[in-house]
């Protein structure tokens, strides 16, 4: 099946036909994005059932400031899915790219060594965004409409997954990445630190919605 339509674009139904297919793109990351953009959608949401009710007025303004800053995410990592999508069809042409003569093996591994680099580089953009739309489920848990908290918690999960699955998919392109690349030093120690942000983050979030779930 060839890569042509916009991921973000297709219907839900299709979309998972061309992801259960033999296809390798679109795959992990790009659903790992499309992960984290529902669960900003989720935040937002909450926000919009918050926004306005009397209940809730000494939060308005900072749950307004929630709001924009979840459709912004949303919308940055449907970018980055079709984004990861791709760098990988790239990499898949690189590889595809014929080795017979020597200037022919130079100009595939020049064009692997790019498409490499951006395999590993989205991904790990969209576990940055998915972390911030993490800390913006764990700002609207406690303070969002309360009827709406178990979808603040789902918000969290999903985009717990996102950034885990982002942060699997940087993994296992590096090693495939030049020696001279910098990413290969400088991602290690990140993806350390975006883990530790997963756990913190999904597990406070997850603590503000048990606690508002308990009958008042």
């Amino acid at each position: 099946m060839a890569y042509s339509d916009k991921l973000t674009d297709l219907p839900l139904h299709t979309l998972l036909d061309r992801l259960s297919s033999s296809d390798p793109v679109p795959g992990g990351g790009s659903v790992a994005a499309i992960a984290g953009a529902m669960g900003a959608a989720l935040v937002a949401m909450v926000a919009e059932l918050t926004i306005g009710r009397a209940d809730y007025s000494e939060h308005e303004l900072t749950v307004r400031e929630l709001l924009a800053a979840a459709l912004e995410r949303r919308q940055l990592l449907l970018a980055l899915a079709e984004e990861d999508a791709s760098a990988y069809q790239s990499v898949v042409a690189a590889r595809r790219m014929p080795r017979e003569t020597e200037p022919q093996r130079e100009a595939r591994a020049a064009a692997l060594r790019t498409a490499m680099i951006a395999a590993a580089r989205v991904p790990l953009q969209v576990a940055n965004v998915a972390a911030e739309v993490l800390e913006l489920a764990s700002r609207i848990a406690p303070i969002g409409n309360r009827n709406a908290v178990s979808d603040a918690g789902v918000a969290a999960q999903l985009s717990g997954a996102a950034l885990r699955g982002a942060l699997l998919n940087v993994r296992i392109n590096l090693p495939y990445l030049p020696a001279d690349e910098p990413l290969r030093e400088s991602a290690p120690p990140e993806l350390v630190r975006l883990e530790a942000i997963a756990d913190e983050r999904e597990r406070a979030a997850l603590a503000a919605v048990d606690a508002r779930l308990l009958p008042s």
